[in-house]
């Protein structure tokens, strides 16, 4: 047990680490873009080129990541490509400037356009890498606590330290750095802060190299049915071969129609979660998104794009550290509430912790639309923290609960998987009935490049569906990354439309305004979850 322990706390570990740089890149990066020059509508766009990218790879990646097969696991592997994109991001986005000044000359191109250009480039590539990272860490968490009570418990471990990180990395942007002796000879506060975010996530990423994953792969995906997607692409991951990445390409490109077939046929249960994680999400982070700018130019009339040093513009940099300290009570809100989640639950019920957090989060966005108290919008930003802490619980133990008993929650899956062992059967037989088939799955036992989606058939008859290796099914990952496909597009609806709105309405509390009437409709969607069995009588 404490083996396990040990294990849920270095993914964890680098769960957290992965929230501090993704909650301080929260704070500076709208008044990043808006002080290089970019106009409030595009700012909110470049703010949805991540979670757009994040949304077409999420379940690729997921689907890839269950039927991964290799020394390290099914997870590290992407979670440690994915982390090398959010150290990259972290090295570029503070020293845009600088680049910009040494490609320049060279390339003969304006400085200030290749500085947004590198500085776009930085942002879009850390909320990519790091907001897709967290379906393979929710993933893990799930591989290694699998009965409801412990998945309960672990994913409130793994909200505890999310909101831990973000209480880190809200709180950094609001301390006031320069007055440090060694801040000027780093180059001032924010890269004094994106330099300690480097060394931070660095810390916590070399944890995962201690975690052992699950050692018997194959019953956890028979417990799944989960394909065998890429398990002889690469048996040794720094070894790479020369067709390595060619074998990976023809694996994605053959998994593709099966992940969408598998999107297309969507249980009821996980499309109901869906889109009411969706509406909840989409109130949650236009609030976070646009927190830090709604104080700096509604509560503290500050200006972002007034010169350095002038009035309107150190009141716009006040207003933006007092929203980052909003965001980071928030965070602190969230993690005593992590402490006590299995209580409320049990108290109250799922569906009365659900619904009322997303009542909650309407109540306090309509407050911070109508206010211009700081003292009172704080209060309401730190309210909010209540439901941040349950959409990243609920949703992933309800998964979890219905992946523990799919006759009950998914009542179609026996039945279509028969079907589909049945078709592969007659299929291969009508076309290659001259060729023997071997265990192993590939014709003559002959390994190829590609992954191995072979059936394994004999002349008697069609195999059982034990017996046959599966196509895309529902593997709790590819699940967990439509769930996050949800959190992702919640993201790129208020980037693109919430910029508009607020030049139409000149006023930037049309982001809370915004942010009250998607909780509305959450509110709405919320109700039609199914929490337990009784749910599916309705």
């Amino acid at each position: 047990m404490r083996n396990r322990f040990t294990q849920l706390f270095l993914v964890n570990a680098l769960t957290c680490g992965l929230e501090i740089c993704m909650a301080a890149g929260t704070s500076f990066v709208p008044p990043l873009l808006l002080e290089a020059g970019v106009e409030e509508r595009f700012m909110t766009m470049v703010l949805g080129v991540g979670p757009v990218l994040g949304l077409l790879f999420v379940p690729l990646i997921g689907a890839a990541s269950d039927g991964w097969k290799g020394r390290f696991g099914r997870r590290r592997p992407f979670i440690w490509l994915l982390c090398l994109g959010v150290l990259l991001s972290l090295l570029l986005i503070p020293q845009a400037s600088r680049l910009a000044t040494l490609l320049s000359i060279p390339m003969s191109v304006p400085l200030r356009g290749l500085e947004v250009a590198l500085l776009v480039a930085g942002i879009c590539l850390m909320e990519f890498c790091g907001q897709v990272c967290f379906t393979p860490l929710e993933a893990l968490v799930s591989d290694l606590f699998q009965e409801e009570e412990e998945c309960t418990w672990a994913f409130s471990v793994y909200s505890l330290m999310i909101s831990l990180g973000g209480c880190v990395g809200y709180l950094l942007p609001a301390v006031h750095w320069n007055m440090g002796p060694l801040i000027p000879y780093l180059g001032g506060q924010r890269s004094f802060i994106f330099l300690l975010l480097t060394l931070i996530f660095l810390a916590c990423l070399l944890g995962t190299l201690f975690i052992s994953e699950e050692s018997d792969w194959g019953k956890v995906a028979s417990r799944e049915g989960v394909p065998s997607i890429c398990p002889r692409l690469c048996p040794h991951l720094p070894s790479l071969r020369p067709y390595w990445l060619l074998s990976l390409l023809r694996g994605c490109r053959s998994l593709l129609p099966q992940l969408c077939q598998a999107c297309r046929r969507m249980p009821s249960v996980i499309r109901r979660l869906f889109v009411a994680e969706l509406w909840s999400w989409m109130a949650l982070m236009t609030f976070i998104l646009f927190y830090t700018d709604f104080v700096g130019e509604a509560l503290y009339q500050g200006v972002p794009s007034a010169p350095p040093g002038s009035a309107e513009r150190l009141r716009y940099e006040e207003g933006v550290r007092m929203g980052s300290l909003g965001l980071f009570l928030q965070c602190a809100t969230s993690v005593l509430l992590s402490l006590c989640i299995e209580t409320l639950v049990r108290w109250l019920g799922r569906r009365a912790v659900y619904l009322s957090s997303v009542v909650l989060l309407a109540l306090a966005t309509l407050v911070m639309s109508l206010s211009r108290s700081v003292v009172t919008v704080t209060l309401m930003a730190a309210l909010t923290g209540y439901p941040f802490c349950i959409l990243q619980i609920l949703p992933y133990t309800l998964t979890s609960l219905y992946h523990n008993d799919k006759q009950t929650f998914f009542p179609r899956t026996k039945d279509r998987s028969k079907m589909a062992a049945e078709e592969k059967w007659r299929s291969a037989k009508d076309l290659v009935p001259h060729i023997l088939y071997h265990g192993n799955g590939h014709p003559g036992g002959m390994p190829g490049l590609g992954p191995t989606m072979y059936v394994s058939i004999t002349r008697e008859g069609p195999p059982s569906p034990a017996t046959v290796a599966p196509t895309v099914g529902r593997g709790m990952c590819l699940d967990l990354a439509i769930l996050d496909s949800a959190f992702l597009l919640s993201q790129v609806v208020p980037s693109l439309l919430m910029g508009s709105v607020v030049q139409y309405t000149g006023s930037v509390s049309a982001y809370m305004g915004g942010a009250s009437v998607f909780a509305l409709v959450a509110i709405y969607f919320s109700s039609r979850v199914v929490f337990d069995r009784r749910d599916l009588e309705r």
